[in-house]
């Protein structure tokens, strides 16, 4: 038995198992903190995902940023290059359109005129299946994200969740990134940087 699937797969179930009315209250919880966070308030460039399925709900968010005057962005998926590009939005309604496995994602066009830099990103906010108390994650599987936050150490990171996707402490491997904080419909989790290698 994988483990890490395993996991992943019971804490889905859970995950899906939320009524609309439950995941929309959670979500609801969850962006106020988020919104009177100081990662939030002290960055000028988020990056955040819009939700699919049973993901904690970030259409609310994503326009309240827009209307703080905030830089935002959200993913392209590339799956040939197993990368996700990073696409300036601009209008929620105009920019996105049904992509990789369905979920909402810009259109072509707009990928061509406002995709970014990660460089440019102060914050980036992510969804997954499993987090820790330690800032672990476990996302779905395509390593996209570990992949992103591996290529810009210095963004803050931080993973939206329910509190039954939190878990004490999860077996990662060395290619698992680890989060500066979670927030959840009970909680706002944050974790120190470890101090940077010296060269």
């Amino acid at each position: 038995m994988n483990q890490p699937n395993n996991l992943r797969a019971l804490t889905l179930a859970q995950r899906d198992r939320l009524t609309d009315q439950q995941r929309h209250k959670k979500s609801e919880r969850i962006a106020a903190t988020l919104l009177a966070s100081e990662a939030v308030l002290s960055s000028f460039s988020i990056f955040i995902y819009v939700n699919f399925r049973s993901e904690v709900e970030t259409v609310s968010l994503i326009r309240s940023f827009l209307k703080m005057g905030k830089q935002v962005s959200v993913p392209l998926t590339r799956v040939a290059e197993k990368r996700l590009d990073i696409v300036l939005l601009e209008d929620l309604d105009r920019d996105l359109a049904p992509g990789y496995c369905a979920i909402p994602e810009p259109t072509e066009e707009v990928a061509e005129a406002r995709t970014i830099s990660a460089e440019e990103l102060d914050l980036i906010l992510l969804p997954g299946s499993v987090f820790d108390e330690r800032g672990g994650r476990f996302g779905y599987g395509g390593g996209y994200y570990d992949r992103l936050l591996a290529s810009i150490p210095g963004a803050t990171r931080y993973g939206l969740a329910y509190e039954l996707q939190v878990v004490k402490q999860l077996d990662l491997q060395p290619h698992d990134q680890i989060l500066d904080g979670i927030v959840t419909e009970e909680r706002l989790i944050t974790f120190p940087k470890p101090p940077l290698e010296q060269l």
